[in-house]
């Protein structure tokens, strides 16, 4: 009897994973309808409707919205520790506050914690927050249906499918869409406010993860993912864990359904019944009853509209739309109003600058007297709203006497408007070059570095993240009524916690200020910060653009000119002679030096900004030695010369356009793809695609 007895218990130990398995390893809704929170965990803002539709998320800002199934599921092998096989199949849809512009995604997900702590909403969709990311401990799969292009986790669209392992950085992603056979690909919109069919597959003895959309009119699951992925999931599951979906909004809003969902262990995930699933909502409806005094009403209402149609005409333009996002984001919003009567109803008189993202127009408030910059970004620039989220949520917090201030914003329907402390004396550029009224005397220029390296020093180092600047030229420096220096025009900023490694991104920025290494690695780094700064200081020294169309051959490329005259003894002769010989020899020589040092083709040899500022207060002394800006720090040499500078970009340009006075846009801009730079434009030439 009690060797029957631990028989049946070995037994009963050996078959409890798939007694588990057989209770918990499927379920089934075809709908939501009469499905409570014992059968569905819901936290966040998501609910139930009605209809039996799941809605996760609504049309507010940054905002979380998740649904588990309620109780945690085998993943596992207890013997081996493999990872079980899944399927699972689900219709979902994302509507967008606004049809062209989708508010953050959703993703299905497996997750140890229904309610992962410190998940954030916007591009984190509620999983992680930017301290875990990539964190293995964070044992996290999830597969996301992005429609906002993050370049953070280098997205490669707004609109695509990514499978997600520990971090928002897509392992493998694709453009959404699906296979009507083997080689007929069609995209899918998944902003178009429809529903879509998705599956997600994993198979543990292939250890291959398949990912396929259809449209939710087609009858049959295409033959062929649109991702298929080899990964073993064992290391990144846990023996048990939940399964469910999670979606965010940011400053826009999408609400995000789901309105059927199976999954199963071991085995291919149940068919959703598409007729029978619940609609959509449709827009919302006033209903009024019909009755012999509605005729009179309607009568009355339309003299009334007929008598203030004049005056809602005129209003109407300058009518402001404001959401809830703009009531919650720092700095000030203005209303519409307020900046047209500032700036003169935007008449040309007032205009200080323009480029690429728009126009830069000077604005004082009548009771205030306040002066200010109001730049208007252009309706035709393809990157107006993504750098106007940017700039008032993350770089519009940033405070340092030598960065240029933003000081609010507006936004009325497709009008965005950016508001900037007033810098009177417009932008460095216009004291350097092309015959100035003014020539800066080396006081003032020696004030102007070390105020931009300060200002530098506190992005790079002293904020609360890392800031790169990306585009760090005498045309973005600011000058106010004292001459102070500020760096302004964050427009292509990448922000970083403090200890990550920056990711790939376009590559961006304006020859002659652009690293070497970004066109290979496309890694915008503070050390790419710290070349562009020392053109900066080259140029400030020597009154000339780092690369001068006009100038004769071996004076067009300006850090090669200033080492050829370093090289010789006759560094002094780079000077601006326009000063007419009035400066400190010593800090010019160590501005020089420092503009060498920085132009390094070598990321490593470059000084940080905390060492610039040290040198340049004389704290610290700087090397003796200053090697050529092609040579390496073991002294290999890897100068390209002029010919690969500018061949390598087959496009480049000579024409010269006046640029602007105010950080308005971007004058001889590079935009182009990760590590293959195919097009450029010199100093001058206004690109417009920006």
């Amino acid at each position: 009897m009690a060797k029957a007895l631990r028989f049946g218990m070995v037994l009963c130990f050996l078959l409890y994973p798939c007694l588990v398995l057989s209770q918990f390893d499927e379920f089934y809704y075809n709908g939501f309808k009469g499905v409570s929170d014992k059968i569905l965990s819901l936290n966040g803002v998501a609910e139930m409707e009605g209809s039996g539709m799941l809605r996760l998320t609504n049309d507010t800002s940054r905002l979380i919205g998740r649904a588990f199934y309620p109780k945690p599921l085998r993943f596992r092998n207890f013997s081996d520790g493999k990872a079980f096989s899944f399927s699972s199949y689900f219709a979902f849809a994302v509507v967008p506050e606004y049809p062209k512009l989708g508010g953050h995604g959703l993703a299905f997900t497996i997750s140890k914690s229904k309610a992962p702590i410190g998940a954030l909403p916007s591009q984190y969709l509620g999983l992680l927050n930017s301290s875990d990311i990539g964190n293995f401990s964070n044992h996290c799969f999830a597969v996301e249906f992005d429609t906002v292009q993050d370049f953070e986790f280098e997205d490669i669209n707004d609109n695509h499918v990514g499978i997600d392992i520990n971090s928002m950085e897509s392992n493998a992603s694709a453009t959404a869409g699906y296979f009507k056979d083997d080689l007929s690909k069609e995209d899918i919109n998944l902003k178009s406010g429809k529903m879509i069919q998705a599956w997600v597959d994993y198979d543990s003895l292939s250890n291959l993860l398949n990912v396929t959309l259809s449209p939710l009119s087609s009858k049959s699951k295409p033959s062929r993912p649109i991702i298929s992925y080899n990964v073993d999931l064992s290391p990144i599951l846990l023996d048990t864990m939940y399964v469910g979906f999670s979606s965010s909004t940011g400053l826009l809003a999408s609400s995000h359904y789901i309105s059927g969902w199976s999954f199963k262990m071991n085995g291919p995930a149940r068919a959703l019944d598409v007729s029978s699933l619940p609609a959509l909502p449709g827009p919302k409806r006033k209903h009024t009853g019909v009755t012999i005094g509605v005729s009179v009403a309607v009568a009355v209402l339309v003299i009334f509209s007929i008598c203030s149609a004049i005056f809602l005409f005129r209003n109407i333009k300058n009518a402001d739309v404001v959401e809830e996002w703009e009531l919650n984001v720092g700095p000030h919003r203005y209303s519409y109003q307020e900046l047209k009567i500032a700036t003169k109803g935007f008449r040309d008189k007032e205009l200080l600058g323009f480029g690429g993202f728009g126009k830069v127009y000077r604005g004082v408030f009548p009771q205030s007297k306040t002066q200010v910059a109001v730049k208007q970004i252009s309706r035709d620039s393809k990157q107006g709203l993504r750098e106007f989220v940017s700039e008032i949520e993350s770089i519009g917090r940033l405070r340092h006497k030598n960065l240029v201030q933003l000081q609010g914003w507006c936004r009325r329907r497709a009008d965005l408007l950016l508001v900037y402390d007033f810098m009177p004396n417009g932008s460095l550029d216009r004291f350097l070059f092309n015959e100035p009224k003014m020539i800066l005397s080396w006081e003032q220029r020696f004030k102007i570095i070390r105020g931009v390296a300060s200002g530098l020093l506190y992005l790079h180092e002293e904020w609360e993240q890392i800031v790169i600047h990306r585009d760090i030229k005498a045309s973005n420096v600011l000058l106010d009524s004292e001459l102070n220096g500020r760096l302004g025009d964050f427009g292509l900023a990448r922000l970083y916690e403090h200890g990550s490694n920056p990711g790939t991104t376009r590559v961006v920025g304006t020859l002659g200020y652009l690293a070497p290494e970004l066109t290979r690695t496309g890694k915008a780094t503070r050390s790419s910060d710290m070349f562009g700064f020392g053109a900066l200081m080259l140029e400030v020294v020597c009154g000339r653009r780092p690369i001068e169309a006009k100038a004769l051959p071996e004076e067009l490329i300006l850090v090669d000119w200033v080492w050829d005259k370093w090289s010789r003894g006759e560094a002094l002769d780079a000077v601006d002679s326009r000063m007419n010989g009035d400066f400190d020899e010593n800090e010019v020589l160590l501005v020089l030096r420092l503009g060498l040092m920085c132009s390094s083709h070598a990321p490593m040899a470059r000084p940080s900004m905390k060492q610039v500022v040290s040198y340049l207060d004389g704290d610290v002394r700087t090397p003796d030695a200053v090697s050529a800006p092609w040579e390496s720090e073991v002294g290999s040499s890897t100068h390209e010369g002029f010919d690969d500078f500018v061949h390598s970009y087959p496009s480049s340009s000579f024409e010269k356009v006046s640029s602007s006075s105010y950080p308005a846009g971007r004058d001889a801009d590079i935009e182009d793809a990760p590590c293959r730079p195919t097009i450029a434009l010199l100093p001058g030439k206004v690109d417009s695609s920006q």
